[in-house]
């Protein structure tokens, strides 16, 4: 390790960051007049550790999160190694350039991990690493050597409670291979952080069996120490408040003087140390904490020889090495112009060399040498990829009556007792919800995932269990506790095994889908990264009837729509559940180019998540439908279950377990109106997405784009009236009559539910088929319906 070439980093990466932010907002026009931001002073307090990590400690087969308000510092980096481009850093936090948190999606530089919302890029890399595990202990990657996941954290983002509950889970897992290095620089957003927090934030971390790598002193702090006074002079550094050491950061090296001179001076010893440096080694030696010196990092993380989980706590001034330094403000401040001009002159980079990566070096081609020779990068990009699976036929056979949970049960039941290539790839998981999610006959046959076998001890004692939970190398099935939050990292994790380990998984969870909501931040995270994944809430709705309001999901369905990545599905039989989970164990493999497909306008060949809404209520099934126009309508997001006539009235459309609820309601109607037709849609979300790309289309000169609703609805009459029903928010389907301009009534549940039989919730939200004639009655013309 050159500690010379490092501190070149440190200092090549502080200015290059720093201009970046600096041209985005001082110097690049100003389209919307506002602050661009870019984060300064977090940037700052970073450079050492990453300049550190990245060019003394990694190897290519680590990952790394980086820490969201580092972003710019990441750019510098990649654009030092000739890995990103110039005009991307000119173009920063603007249309097309590098991106204001690192993004595996939107950026070019090789990212392993998105990071934004914080808390979320901590733990992500915990579950990466019980991925890791999965595909090694498989033995799919021999002679692969197991790198390790780096989570580089802003002490504010310990706030976060999803870093507890993924600690928790790691301990559980036996967690291994994993760095979290904290920024401790004590400043947030709002202010300075409490006294003392690094106390808790160790002990909490021992608690849950990792190792502590305390970094508080830089190479020059350690060198004054063994000076005489020097041990008043770390006591008085330990026990210095928060506040007061910003402060005085802040305010520079005469200050320090002063505070010092008055708390220790007069002390022989002490007075000598202080008074054998100028203003400016003074500040420079009470800046120099761990985190900020670059040589302290590196032993730090040389230090290091085990697989245990372990966490840097390195001690850090944010705004580092720059003018803000200390300021209680400067965690959304920017250097002024004037600021900067000053700044430059004192980091010796000449005025029109802002933007060259060596500017400031005094032996270039020696520095050239040394960065090519730099083991992290020296292989080049290392996202890897993994063949697409064929996809085995689901066949479930005929059912009389059934749900569509138990539907899917039954379904990876069936393919657990294959040897389709596909089905070895499969992994499931669920917080605390696998038996009561319908997973249990999976998980009797493909075991639960350990490094290490656990027999199932009822099972062994002979104890009757319809669950035989052995843990195994082998096993399919991570078991988790109930934090949503961990549920969908984990899932996020093992949908980009192909690219961070080179091993396709076909991930699937299952959680109650009340609780969507409640991971679906981390949710958001998953699909942003374009993690590939199939989740499964179950049950929904006020069908769940005896559980109440607190576990009947309402809004689900508009999750579904809106969250981008993600394709929502809400079949009423399970026949329509055995063609969707076919093709979407194909889409989740997809990686191709974003051309819409002409027939559907949807962007099919890029593949994405799926999310699959389903229900505990067995109901009638419909008489097997094999036909294509079935097949591939469910998929598309509707068919006519009933075509419309040609003197069509009323048009009932539903998604759902209301299925039997309309059509129980169209044989009612149609006693008195005319070519009652029924639609059963499948997914909205589909409809919906296709519908407005059409729209889109159609506006930028192509009149020839239609959507699949369009079509659907084209033959409808103008004067027919929608009645749409969902167990579910009214809106998710109430936009089918802007389609052709059909006036419509949508019915659904918009307010908490309670406890009772489905039927009464039923007619208390106005979902059951007498309902549903109601509304015909009370809000169409025509001839009435009697018999109600």
């Amino acid at each position: 390790m050159s500690t010379k070439h490092l501190k070149t980093v440190e200092q090549r990466l502080l200015w290059l960051s720093h201009w970046m932010i600096h041209n985005a907002n001082h110097i690049r026009p100003k389209a919307d007049g506002i602050k661009i931001g870019g984060h300064q002073a977090s940037s700052a307090s970073m450079v050492s550790i990453m300049a550190a990590l990245y060019f003394s400690a990694l190897r290519p087969e680590d990952r790394v999160a980086v820490k969201p308000h580092a972003s710019p510092v990441f750019h510098a980096m990649q654009y030092l190694m000739g890995n990103q481009t110039l005009e991307k850093l000119k173009d920063f936090r603007a249309f097309g350039g590098a991106q204001s948190y690192p993004s595996r999606t939107k950026d070019v530089d090789d990212v392993d991990f998105s990071t934004g919302s914080v808390g979320l890029g901590i733990a992500i890399t915990s579950f990466a690493s019980m991925i890791q595990d999965y595909v090694t202990v498989k033995g799919w990657r021999p002679g692969v050597q197991e790198g390790r996941m780096i989570a580089l954290a802003g002490d504010a983002e310990l706030d976060e409670g999803n870093v507890y509950e993924c600690l928790q889970e790691g301990w559980k897992h036996n967690l291994r291979n994993c760095w979290w290095i904290i920024d401790y620089n004590r400043q947030s957003l709002d202010g300075i952080v409490r006294e003392g927090l690094w106390q808790r934030l160790e002990k909490i971390f021992e608690a849950f069996g990792w190792d502590i790598v305390r970094v508080k002193y830089g190479a020059l702090q350690r060198k004054a120490f063994k000076e005489p006074g020097g041990k008043k002079l770390r006591e008085w550094i330990d026990n210095c408040p928060n506040q007061d050491y910003s402060a005085l950061t802040f305010q520079g090296g005469a200050v320090w003087r002063e505070r010092l001179m008055n708390d220790l001076g007069d002390q022989g010893d002490v007075t000598a140390l202080i008074d054998a440096r100028s203003d400016a080694e003074l500040a420079a030696l009470m800046e120099n904490l761990g985190g900020n010196c670059v040589e302290s990092m590196a032993d730090a993380f040389a230090s290091v020889d085990s697989d245990r989980p372990t966490c840097f706590l390195a001690y850090t001034i944010k705004g580092w090495g720059t003018p803000i330094a200390g300021h209680k403000d400067n965690h959304g401040g920017l250097m002024t112009t004037a600021q900067l001009a000053q700044w430059q002159q004192h980091m010796g980079v000449p005025e029109g060399e802002e933007w060259e990566p060596f500017a400031t070096v005094e032996d270039v081609e020696a520095f050239r040498d040394y960065l090519a020779s730099v083991p992290f990068f020296a292989k080049g990009p290392r996202r890897y990829n993994d063949a697409r699976l064929a996809v085995p036929s689901i066949d479930l056979g005929e059912e009389r009556e059934t749900s569509t949970q138990a539907a899917f049960g039954k379904i990876l039941g069936e393919l657990a007792k294959g040897d389709a290539p596909l089905v070895d790839r499969i992994v499931t998981t669920s917080p605390d919800v696998t038996g009561t999610t319908s997973l249990g006959p999976w998980v009797n046959r493909r075991k639960l995932f350990a490094r290490e076998a656990l027999e199932d001890v009822f099972r062994a004692q002979k104890i009757p269990s319809t669950a035989k939970w052995d843990f195994a190398p082998e096993g399919q099935h991570i078991e988790l506790g109930s934090a949503e939050m961990n549920l969908f990292l984990l899932l996020a994790s093992a949908g980009l095994s192909h690219s961070l380990f080179g091993k396709r998984l076909i991930p699937i969870g299952t959680v109650y889908d009340p609780f969507v909501a409640r991971g679906l931040d981390a949710l958001n995270y998953a699909c942003y990264q374009d993690a590939r994944f199939m989740i499964v809430g179950t049950p929904s709705g006020i069908t769940l009837a005896p559980e109440g309001g607190a576990h009947q999901s309402i809004g689900s369905p508009l999750i579904g729509m809106s969250q981008d990545g993600l394709a929502a599905f809400e079949p009423a039989f399970s026949d329509e559940l055995a063609v969707i989970m076919e093709w979407a164990f194909d889409y989740l493999q997809r990686d191709g180019e974003g051309s819409p497909d002409e027939r559907t306008w949807l962007r099919d060949e890029v593949g994405g998540s799926v999310y699959l809404r389903l229900s505990t209520n067995p109901i009638e099934q419909a008489a097997r439908r094999e036909d294509h126009a079935f097949r591939q309508g469910t998929i598309d997001g509707a068919y006519w279950m009933r075509e419309p006539g040609p003197n069509c009235e009323i048009v009932l459309a539903y998604q759902g377990v209301v299925a039997p609820e309309v059509i129980k309601a169209a044989g009612m109607i149609g006693e008195g109106r005319r070519d009652i037709a029924v639609l059963s849609v499948t997914s909205a979300d589909r409809l919906n997405a296709g519908w407005t790309a059409a729209q889109r289309a159609r506006s930028r000169g192509n009149p020839a784009a239609v959507s699949h609703i369009e079509r659907l609805l084209g033959d409808v009459p103008r004067h027919a009236k929608l009645i749409t029903a969902i167990d579910g928010h009214p809106a998710t389907l109430a936009w089918l009559g802007s389609v052709q301009g059909h006036q419509t009534v949508p019915l659904g549940v918009e307010h908490f539910g309670q406890t009772g039989t489905i039927g009464d919730l039923y007619r208390h939200f106005g979902i059951d088929a007498h309902s549903i004639v109601e509304k015909v009655n009370g809000l169409t013309a025509g001839k009435k319906i009697h018999g109600l």
